[in-house]
């Protein structure tokens, strides 16, 4: 079996091995020097890791998308990454879920547990956001949901392909939040952080089932990575966070859960993933 019909059978798991493969070598690259010599690695090199990363899922998706789809594939992914025409109710969501979540999270942890989870006010936090949301929604949700969508539903898909997300994220993920390194608190914050990437993910899927544009699920992504930044509190300790995040993994949950309630459970992708749009 040749390369090429390799990835035409197997499009997805082909798509998660390079990405990750790409994305995690990235990433090691930039902190061997640190690894190899047994010094523990800054918190500076740990972010410096993520824009390595979010490469990874672009270059992906691209080229995936030319081997598998050639020329009328990527005319087709670079018509659904300008489709901005579509209902207002979709920008809403967009804007609102993650901010208003987030919000609610901690004000009520403000006023009933410890004033360490007032929420922060860092405007250009939206900037953390910008990188990520375009690079790797181009692979996410250009290449990998709409393959998947052809086999299984909205939520299967946005659950299954949220953990592979979550999971994405492990090289970098103690160096997230205001409290890292974690410490102890590593694994309730990491497992904090996969459900809510997972909620978030369905959340995506569901918005690009109805719509077909790659810009408003990078949209979706620049609000939610951007409102972690702008709105978390900077001074909780690392048990705090993990407990923040948790509670905001459950608000999101439940927006799943309305999801799933309201969507026809067989439901797949409402336009066909690969017919060239041109609005």
């Amino acid at each position: 079996m040749s390369l090429k019909n390799l990835i035409q059978k197997y499009p997805v798991s082909c798509y998660f091995i390079m990405a990750f493969t790409i994305s995690w070598l990235g990433a090691f690259i930039v902190v061997a020097p640190k690894l190899l010599s047994g010094q523990p690695i800054p918190k500076m090199d740990g972010i410096l890791m993520f824009p390595v990363m979010i490469i990874g899922p672009a270059v992906a998706g691209i080229t995936l998308t030319a081997v598998t789809d050639g020329k009328t594939g990527i005319r087709n992914l670079r018509s659904r990454m300008v489709k901005w025409k579509v209902s207002v109710k979709w920008y809403l969501i967009a804007l609102l879920i993650p901010p208003c979540l987030i919000i609610i999270v901690l004000l009520f942890l403000k006023n009933f547990v410890s004033a360490a989870f007032t929420p922060n006010l860092f405007p250009f936090g939206i900037l953390f956001g910008v990188p990520a949301g375009f690079f790797e929604e181009i692979g996410w949700t250009g290449y990998a949901i709409p393959k998947m969508l052809r086999e299984q539903s909205v939520i299967k898909t946005g659950i299954f392909l949220g953990f592979i997300w979550g999971l994405w994220h492990l090289p970098v993920i103690d160096f997230l939040g205001a409290a890292s390194p974690h410490g102890q608190y590593w694994l309730p914050f990491a497992a904090s952080f996969i459900l809510a990437m997972i909620a978030v993910r369905v959340i995506i899927v569901w918005v690009y089932s109805n719509t077909s544009s790659i810009l408003l699920a990078q949209f979706i992504h620049v609000i939610s990575t951007g409102s972690l930044v702008v709105l978390g509190p900077n001074a909780v300790s690392a048990a705090q966070e993990a407990l923040w995040y948790l509670l905001y993994a459950a608000l999101l949950w439940i927006i799943v859960l309305i999801i799933w309630m309201t969507t026809d459970r067989n439901q797949k992708a409402a336009i066909p993933p690969f017919r060239l749009q041109t609005g």
